[in-house]
């Protein structure tokens, strides 16, 4: 959620926040007493609260409403609007917990800074209290392919150390999901899990949001590492990390300490660091866009995480896992999946991996009104496309052949997909397109595709 709710008892002053916030792309909510206020607290959970701590009429004033919040809704940010003279008391709602405070009247400028502050806050906090909430099933691997069993096996033993990981991988393979297996396999299972998106965060915000701040009037702010404290601390992307915050994480990482922005105080922090990116690193540090000596430190146990084309095997067990997800969250219907559909889903590219096979699944379910079983012609305009760049069709270099020539392009092409689905598996491809092992090799080296292969040996084994 993205709203804004914003209390004020002041009328032109509640439509003109909103109006500036609503340029700004905001969606807002307006309360005029405590009682609107509570009611809409209740009714849904905002983003962010902009309240006035002088409510006339109102059963309780801003102090009151703040304490509820803080009480009921601790991941909601709330910015207190403070008239001239009311100075004091603003300060001591930041100290009971308020994000911030503008004195009236206010400079729009000001007013977005603060607000975007806050926004960015918001979601850090939710992002990583909706995962603690996750329970197990934030954790939950799930697979059976020979990849995905090595890659299993390489995180229970890194689990059991306290070394730091970098796990590599493509967007959407399930590198956060494999470093919370980690975490939840560790002596720190019991502790935080807090994610740094190192992509997402504005790059002037990076060392506030990671260090934190404290001030005479704000008093002190933990940033994130603080708040890993005797856990783990995950930066998801640290190839995006500001080149100008590198040293410092790495001064943090070697002396286990750092200070909060605007102190002067030391705060020492027992962190197992986990790191993940998909990006060259070796390449960016030629480049000069990341540090040979973080670099050093975060790789010390690197660990690859699969592709899904690497793990065709395990499509059908992540969409019915999917599927059943989807039923048991959103209500959406528990649509089976038959074979010939995991058939077009195994034999399809998948880019952007396991994250857009599950985007697919949702989008089926949700614009489709049928109940019955999946059929492979949902799946086509979802984005996902054939996994063979040279698709047959019938255009002017296949109708200019001759009909054997025509039907040998078409047994290569379908054979070669088929191969694909099944990892370079000949036996289980000889099984599903009802041939012999032998009679399917025999093929496949008349229509010249054996000598595609690194060698035949490594063909008949799979690999």
């Amino acid at each position: 959620m993205s709203d804004i709710l914003i209390v004020d008892d002041e009328r032109d002053i509640r439509e003109l926040i909103a109006d500036i916030l609503k340029d700004e792309g905001f969606e807002v909510r307006l309360a005029a007493n405590s009682d609107e206020a509570v009611n809409a607290l209740n009714e849904q959970e905002p983003a962010l609260m902009v309240l006035d701590i002088w409510l006339k009429d109102s059963r309780m004033d801003g102090i009151d409403i703040l304490k509820q919040v803080k009480r009921n809704n601790p991941d909601v940010p709330v910015i207190i609007i403070s008239g001239h003279g009311n100075i004091e008391i603003a300060v001591a709602a930041i100290r009971q917990g308020a994000y911030d405070f503008i004195e009236k009247p206010f400079n729009i400028d000001q007013l977005m800074v603060v607000v975007n502050r806050a926004m960015e806050t918001s979601r850090l906090r939710r992002e990583n209290s909706s995962l603690r909430r996750g329970g197990d099933r934030a954790t939950e691997m799930l697979g059976q392919s020979a990849a995905f069993k090595r890659l299993r096996d390489n995180l229970d033993k890194v689990a059991k150390s306290n070394g730091r990981v970098m796990l590599s991988g493509e967007p959407g393979a399930g590198k956060e999901l494999a470093a919370r297996y980690v975490h939840a396999q560790s002596p720190r299972a019991g502790a935080a899990f807090v994610t740094v998106p190192c992509a997402s965060i504005e790059p002037e915000r990076m060392e506030e949001v990671l260090f934190g701040r404290e001030s005479p009037e704000r008093g002190i702010e933990p940033g994130l590492l603080e708040q890993a404290h005797g856990g783990v601390i995950y930066f998801d992307e640290v190839g995006d990390m500001p080149l100008g915050t590198q040293p410092k994480i790495l001064r943090v990482l070697t002396e286990q300490q750092f200070m909060r922005a605007g102190g002067s105080d030391r705060v020492r922090v027992d962190l197992r660091v986990i790191s993940s990116t998909n990006r060259d690193l070796p390449a960016e540090i030629a480049a000069g866009r990341f540090r040979q000596e973080l670099y050093d430190r975060l790789n010390v146990v690197p660990v690859a995480v699969p592709s899904l084309a690497d793990r065709r095997d395990d499509i059908a067990l992540l969409a019915r896992s999917f599927i059943e997800q989807f039923n048991r969250t959103q209500g959406l219907p528990a649509r089976e999946l038959p074979e010939e559909t995991v058939a077009a889903l195994q034999s399809m590219r998948w880019p952007g991996n396991i994250r857009q096979l599950r985007n697919v699944i949702e989008r089926v379910l949700i614009l489709t009104e049928e109940s019955g079983p999946i059929q492979p012609s949902e799946l086509e305009p979802q984005g996902a496309t054939p996994d063979n760049s040279d698709a047959l069709s019938l255009g002017p270099q296949i109708t200019a052949m001759a009909l054997r020539e025509a039907r040998e392009m078409f047994e290569r092409e379908y054979l070669l997909a088929q191969i694909n689905r099944f990892g370079g598996n000949i036996s289980r491809t000889a099984q599903f397109v009802g041939m012999e092992r032998s009679a399917l090799h025999r093929k496949l080296k008349s229509l010249g595709v054996v000598g595609g292969m690194r060698n035949e040996e490594e063909m008949l084994a799979g690999k």
